[in-house]
């Protein structure tokens, strides 16, 4: 019930503007190619649902490409970001690579995945995903590695602790909630990774087509459906990690109501 409160003005909020936005278009007779009305696009979301433009087996295989590409994103920065923090000569060498990295354009990479996996592929698609995912994961983990307090770390090395133990007993419980903090980052992008990717290119069932195919044929109520579906998945993933957050960390301050890392 609590929880329930917490959300309840942000609820309101939405039902308002889906309101107002609804009776805007209706006075002002807004053409569905400039902004459909919320109705419209219900009412397409639902039509195309399985028929026509195939929106739920469309999320489905966008959703695994997300998903993957997020599995990936997350291990590779993971692993990167342990040894950077085992190994710390290696930062002036792994830090600009990764910078790097993460400032490709994406609409830069994306052909090139494409070209390299195959652009009916699905593992171009996470590839694109892991790219947006690996520098959030990588950098906020390596804060948390690293950002010990020196008094438990000089504590731990008075009991002669080797370097494992340190990063099992210290490090990894410390880096835990800047892990989270960017693992929520990463969900947003792993989708925006997908779909990103399957606009240039994919197969024909994807969420990124079906914008792309909407559009192509002026049904902008069928895109907007598109985009609400890619929406509340990124905001069910979000909501799933804050779950997992309040599992693994409640004695965190960012999960008892303080600030988070």
């Amino acid at each position: 019930m609590r929880q329930l409160r917490r959300y309840l003005p942000a609820l309101l909020i939405l039902i308002s503007v889906l309101v107002g936005w609804e009776v805007a278009v209706r006075a002002f007779n807004v053409k569905g190619f400039i902004l459909p009305a919320p109705s419209a696009i219900w009412a397409a979301l639902v039509t195309n649902w399985t028929d026509g433009y195939g929106i739920f087996p469309s999320a489905r295989v966008t959703l695994i490409e997300a998903l993957g590409g997020l599995a990936i994103g997350t291990l590779l920065g993971v692993a990167t970001a342990v040894v950077v923090s085992r190994f710390p000569r290696s930062r002036d060498t792994v830090l600009p690579l990764a910078v790097a990295v993460n400032a490709v354009p994406i609409i830069a990479f994306a052909p090139l995945a494409n070209s390299w996996f195959g652009a009916l592929s699905p593992v171009s698609k996470m590839a694109i995903a892991a790219a947006l995912v690996f520098f959030p994961i990588m950098i906020n983990l390596l804060r948390g590695l690293t950002e010990v307090d020196r008094s438990a770390l000089e504590l731990m090395r008075s009991y002669a602790a080797g370097p494992t133990a340190v990063t099992v007993k210290l490090r990894a419980p410390n880096a835990l909630p800047y892990f989270l903090t960017g693992l929520k980052i990463a969900t947003t992008l792993s989708l925006i990774g997908a779909v990103v990717g399957e606009y240039f290119g994919g197969l024909t069932e994807t969420l990124g087509r079906v914008v792309v195919a909407g559009a192509s044929a002026l049904r902008f109520d069928v895109t907007w459906s598109a985009i609400l579906v890619v929406s509340v998945m990124g905001i069910v993933m979000y909501l799933l990690v804050i779950g997992l957050e309040r599992v693994l960390i409640p004695w965190h301050p960012s999960v008892r109501g303080g600030r988070s890392p």
